[in-house]
């Protein structure tokens, strides 16, 4: 496996569950960190139509054009792929429904989901109690005020109010999220009024005070990290309220708590992992296509991972190539041409630059779909429509064919294709 982030550890994963042999072999840290940590099925059908969000996003997949990666893998397997993620991720809510649930973000906007922490659950836009959001000074990333101001515009179904308060102790304006879910965790001691207190009784107190009759409180998304839910239990008691995290911007908890939950799965499967050095070339082997049902000759042999200024081969049956889009550079491109950079596969574009995007900033964008075509097993394809590779297969936001930002798709995209792939390299039948 090529790659370490939702994608590539959910074929990591369900390779491995199926009985192979897995190593997952990743440049940079997951992705995850820089996510809401809200995995998405289908938020809104592509380019616009139907207007709003979805309500069902299952019921929406057999309408979607044939080059999405939905249509490629099929709803059951997406249903195979969401059962898979809630048996990891037990922390996580929005498994017995099959319709998205709509969550405030940071922002003031108003997001479908398909699961959530559960952390987020008592945030609900769909809920009609009243909420107050608490913001914290030395936290520039969430404003309160503004985020209230823009879900009372969005027309929630509940007053909500912004404040901004001092977070108890002395902790810097550039204190990382880290730094406040370590101090909440463990519930250190905090200089308040010239006299030491543990921490959340503190922030409790210093909240009660803005409370005004509301049966909720939403705080920005860094209430622990190991020990979350005791926190959040603490300050509820005390303020005798329910409290919600709001899902934020990176550096994400959320995100970071989800990383731990799939990383912690795939070392339990028995997945060999190694990070922090790029794959950087390959070497393709020539087969005779005669012993091969697909009759396809061309197989990756052997990969070359970079260390130190070394290539180190890494060879292996099957590969799945998981390593993002644009976004993650497992998809780059120049004033010429769009390419991907591992295996060089085939990146369907136009020879002209200037048909990549629309005139209006927030048109529906070409490169936006930008990645690799697949066959109906997730194998690239090149400019000719045949498969590159026999033993190749792509997951994730390395495929074409879909605006994941705009469709609000890229985590369930990234675990139904990863799914796929992992369990088709294995060798399971669909």
């Amino acid at each position: 496996m090529v790659g370490g982030g939702l994608a590539g550890l959910t074929s990591a994963l369900s390779a491995a569950r199926a009985g192979v042999d897995v190593r997952l072999v990743s440049y940079k840290q997951s992705t995850l960190r820089h996510a809401s940590g809200l995995v998405d099925i289908l938020g809104y059908a592509p380019g616009g139509d139907g207007g709003g969000p979805l309500s069902d996003p299952y019921a929406a997949i057999p309408d979607l054009p044939a080059e999405h990666p939905y249509s490629t893998v099929g709803e059951v397997t997406v249903r195979e792929a969401m059962a898979l993620f809630d048996e990891v991720a037990t922390d996580y809510r929005g498994e017995h429904t099959d319709r998205n649930a709509l969550l405030p973000t940071h922002g003031g906007t108003v997001k479908p989901t398909a699961r959530y922490p559960a952390g987020a659950a008592a945030g609900l836009a769909s809920d009609d109690r009243d909420a107050l959001l608490v913001g914290f000074e030395s936290l520039v990333d969430f404003d309160a005020p503004h985020a209230a101001a823009h879900l009372e515009a969005a027309g929630v179904p509940f007053d909500v109010r912004g404040v901004t308060i001092r977070f108890p102790g002395d902790l810097r304006a550039d204190a990382k999220v880290t730094r406040y879910a370590k101090l909440l965790d463990t519930d250190g001691d905090v200089s308040v009024d010239g006299r030491e207190r543990p921490v959340r009784g503190a922030l409790a107190d210093r909240v009660e005070r803005e409370l005004d009759g509301e049966g909720r409180v939403g705080f920005p998304a860094v209430l622990g990290d190991d020990r979350a839910g005791a926190v959040r239990a603490a300050l509820g008691d005390r303020l005798e309220v329910d409290v919600f995290e709001v899902p934020m911007g990176p550096p994400s908890l959320p995100g970071l708590r989800l990383e731990d939950a799939l990383f912690d799965a795939v070392d339990e499967a028995g997945v060999s992992i190694e990070t922090g050095n790029p794959v950087v070339d390959y070497e393709c082997a020539q087969t005779d296509g005669r012993e091969r049902t697909d009759g396809n000759t061309d197989r990756v042999e052997r990969v070359f991972v970079e260390k130190n200024g070394a290539r180190i081969p890494y060879s292996a049956e099957q590969y799945v190539l998981a390593t993002g889009g644009l976004v993650g550079k497992g998809v780059e491109s120049d004033r010429e041409t769009v390419r991907e950079p591992v295996f060089d596969c085939h990146v369907p574009h136009s020879d002209d630059r200037y048909d990549w995007f629309e005139t209006e900033a927030f048109g529906d964008h070409p490169f936006a779909a930008f990645g690799v075509s697949t066959d109906d097993r997730l194998r690239p394809l090149d400019a000719d429509g045949a498969v590159e590779f026999a033993n190749l297969r792509a997951a994730g936001s390395v495929l074409g064919g879909y605006d994941f930002a705009a469709e609000k798709s890229g985590s369930g995209v990234s675990l139904a294709t990863g799914y796929a792939a992992g369990r088709d390299a294995a060798g399971v039948s669909a």
